[in-house]
């Protein structure tokens, strides 16, 4: 008997890759489908060879399959209504990002599930990039030192067409969680305030601004700086982005593509010297069986069977899409804005 009866909310391109993981478990059955367009659904049950209902309702849906889990990989627009229906009929909910749509409605959910007891996760697949793991033990092995600033750049002339196009902050609510979620998991911190300037340069070819430059200051002392673009051509970063982390000790860098390094002060007498001299050292290596999108998918399961939060639980996810959506109100008022009471607004 399956421990978990899923039900697979949104049958578009992204499911494919959430169902082909679900699909690998013995204790999990997908048990119905559901998407507003019937042959969507019925299309991703063939090529996927599965044979269960599809509904164009999630009550019904979780109602009529007894259905314990629902995957929601539906539209940010639809995941506070399907996140908050499934939780309210007793279901777990793994969810891609964002949580939802406004802070208001991400705080709710994350009260729900508190309220009712289930798991509600966000996919962050680069969390499970064990690149970003091998840098983050640069940090906490005290190889580079008590951080005080970090840095990431992310530049991409990416031409999606279709509603990105059209969005008034493409970069800062379609891209930039990836990256801030980076830093908090990097840092091991949690913002405290941002200052953003968002804007779109000449040659872009978004409608809304598709650059944003961005300023955390985070719970651990240190500040966090963000440049990002969507239509930057030629020279791209990766899609990880590009790294800086400077601590009292030495400097942390990853390009986002190979292994992080870090040249530290050599340990013997730098006195009297104008510039320091340095040894250049590796961070340790991280092994990981399943990665980005299978990694944090199985993190997910685990904590299910192990009773415990997932990595990527909206309570701690809210940290990163507060910056996000923090971001933006600071770029639209010009002015600093405060973590904490954004948190809590009404």
């Amino acid at each position: 008997m399956s421990n978990y009866k899923v039900i697979i909310a949104g049958c578009g391109n992204m499911a494919n890759v959430w169902a082909d993981y679900v699909l690998t478990r013995e204790d999990t059955t997908i048990v119905g489908l559901v998407d507003l367009y019937p042959e969507t659904a019925k299309n991703f049950a063939e090529r996927k060879e599965l044979h269960c209902p599809i509904f164009t309702d999630i009550s019904e849906a979780i109602q009529s399959t007894g259905a314990n889990l629902v995957l929601d990989i539906t539209i940010p627009a639809s995941h506070y209504s399907i996140a908050s229906t499934a939780m309210k009929l007793g279901c777990d909910v793994l969810s891609e990002k964002p949580i939802a749509e406004t802070m208001n409605q991400c705080t709710e959910l994350v009260s729900m599930a508190a309220e009712y007891g289930t798991t509600h996760a966000i996919m962050q697949n680069r969390r499970f990039d064990p690149r970003i793991r091998t840098l983050r033990s640069l940090i906490t092995n005290d190889t580079i030192g008590k951080v005080g600033f970090a840095s990431a750049d992310f530049f991409i002339g990416a031409h999606f067409g279709g509603f990105r196009d059209a969005m008034e902050s493409p970069l800062l609510l379609d891209m930039a969680i990836h990256t801030f979620d980076q830093a908090r998991l990097i840092l091991g911190a949690d913002p405290v305030s941002v200052y953003c300037h968002e804007f779109n340069p000449h040659g872009s070819w978004y409608a809304g601004n598709a650059m944003a430059l961005c300023i955390f200051e985070m719970s651990d002392g240190s500040v966090f700086d963000y440049r990002g673009s969507w239509c930057s051509e030629g020279v791209p970063t990766s899609w990880e982005a590009s790294w800086r982390i400077i601590g009292d000790k030495g400097t942390a860098i990853w390009d986002g593509h190979g292994a992080p390094y870090a040249d530290i002060i050599k340990p013997d007498s730098q006195e009297g010297k104008f510039i320091n001299e340095y040894d250049r050292v590796s961070g340790e290596e991280t092994e990981m069986p399943l990665t980005f999108h299978q990694g944090c998918l199985e993190d997910m399961f685990l904590a299910l069977s192990e009773g415990r939060k997932p990595d990527t639980d909206s309570s701690d996810n809210i940290y990163s899409m507060a910056m996000v959506l923090a971001a933006v109100e600071s770029a639209r008022l010009g002015k600093k804005i405060d973590i904490k009471s954004f948190l809590h607004k009404d």
